[in-house]
């Protein structure tokens, strides 16, 4: 009751007031009326108060967030759903939802009045421009009586999450050489052991099917062979994320850095729907499988929180890719780069892996005078090359390009790594 009564209005506040000013009337002139509309005055906003107050502890809120993982640049549709507990009727309520700056302003919607038991629901949609996990809550309600005397502020302390992934473009299908690794059951490859006329042959075990006996290769070798089942194979491929803030240029959700999350988000779930067994990692701490429960959901989550890391170094990535590293495809985005940071790199190289690099040209993301240009283009030129020498194939990438035109490059065969010898012309013209 003392918090309704902090409630006031202004209008329950005057008619406090004029009830006072009535009475003080009616002792001076002896007006028993008077002193009667004093008393109906008073009573009004107390009555006010205390229905106010009895019904604050009567309400049910329920939010839901349609869908929970968005992608930016979509919405999210949020839902309200009020309830009316008590048997009275409510007045006119103001819900307020609390949203972080980046989901938007915060949206006022008014239920004029929820009768006994009755429920009501309201929506409103949000904008997801910006990466992140984001508090969506806790609703206010401000609950006021039919005439307006009071006002009482209700939070509801339920808060939901709304996850923001970065955005996730399709790949065209693309066969990429060095994709088998270690054995499995995903895919399967046969073996060549005696030659073009009878891969595939093994020598005889007991308990194998006599029909699966090759006569040929039997006579030759003068042992009993059979022919050997197909040898399976694992799709293994790392996805490597360059987070070192100094690399990446631009601010905000057009950043060099953003579209490297994008690409690295595209990649690993094209690549997991592909049926690679994959692991994604970057220099700020992320290794994680997407084998694990979750799998796709799980390294969307973890690219919705990575963010630009000051402290970030070649040399740390390459040792943390190293800890697991166990051949397949390693497919990496990165910024800018320095020729020492980039033979570095030369150390991913083992265990028969195949190292794709998508290396952003991030001085596009800049308007630079020509000459600065010129050096920034001979830099980029020099860290491709270093790569290029020690085993990498390389994409280059610009502010302009989409990763749907350069992915046919990663393929085998491509003739996207043309690019080799023409930026090694590049290089050595800038040079001269």
């Amino acid at each position: 009751m003392r918090e309704a009564l902090r409630g006031m209005t202004t209008r329950g506040r005057s008619f406090l007031a004029a009830a006072a000013a009535a009475a003080l009337s009616a002792l001076i002139l002896g007006e028993k009326d008077l002193l009667r509309v004093a008393v109906l005055l008073a009573v009004l906003p107390l009555l006010a108060a205390a229905y106010v107050g009895r019904s604050r502890y009567k309400l049910a809120c329920t939010r839901s967030l349609d869908p929970q993982r968005a992608t930016v640049g979509s919405t999210a549709r949020v839902v309200l759903r009020l309830q009316n507990m008590s048997r009275l009727p409510t007045g006119t309520l103001l819900l307020e939802d609390r949203l972080p700056y980046a989901l938007g302003s915060r949206p006022r919607v008014v239920i004029e009045r929820l009768g006994a038991n009755q429920a009501s629901s309201v929506a409103y949609t949000v904008r997801t421009d910006v990466r992140g996990r984001y508090e969506v809550g806790p609703l206010i309600v401000r609950l006021t009586d039919p005439f307006g005397l009071c006002e009482l502020v209700r939070a509801f302390p339920s808060v939901d999450r709304l996850t923001v992934i970065p955005q996730v473009t399709p790949l065209p299908s693309v066969r990429v050489a060095g994709e088998y690794a270690g054995a499995g059951e995903s895919r399967a490859r046969s073996v060549a052991v005696h030659g073009e006329d009878d891969t595939a042959t093994r020598e005889y075990r007991r308990g194998d099917d006599l029909r699966r006996v090759h006569w040929k290769s039997t006579a030759r070798t003068g042992e009993l062979m059979v022919r050997r089942e197909e040898q399976p194979w694992d799709s293994r491929a790392t996805v490597v994320l360059d987070t070192r803030a100094f690399a990446h240029r631009g601010e905000g959700p057009t950043s060099s850095f953003e579209w490297a999350v994008s690409a690295t988000a595209s990649v690993a779930v094209h690549l997991r729907q592909a049926g690679y067994k994959l692991r994604l990692v970057s220099d700020s701490g992320i290794d994680t499988d997407a084998d694990q429960a979750g799998g796709e959901g799980v390294l969307l989550d973890h690219l919705a929180d990575v963010q630009p890391t000051q402290r970030g170094d070649v040399a740390r990535l390459v040792e943390r890719v190293r800890q697991r590293s166990d051949g397949g495809l390693i497919i990496a985005v990165l910024g800018a780069l320095t020729v020492p940071e980039a033979e570095l790199l030369a150390g991913l190289r083992t265990n028969g892996a195949t190292c794709v690099g998508f290396l952003i040209d991030t001085s596009t993301w800049l308007d630079l005078p020509p000459e600065i240009r010129a050096d920034a283009d001979q830099a980029h030129g020099q860290a491709a090359l270093a790569l290029l020498r020690s085993g990498w194939r390389v994409v280059g990438a610009t502010r302009e390009e989409q990763l749907p035109a350069l992915w046919p490059q990663v393929g085998r065969g491509s003739q996207g790594f043309a690019w080799r010898a023409t930026m090694a012309e590049t290089v050595a013209g800038g040079m001269r």
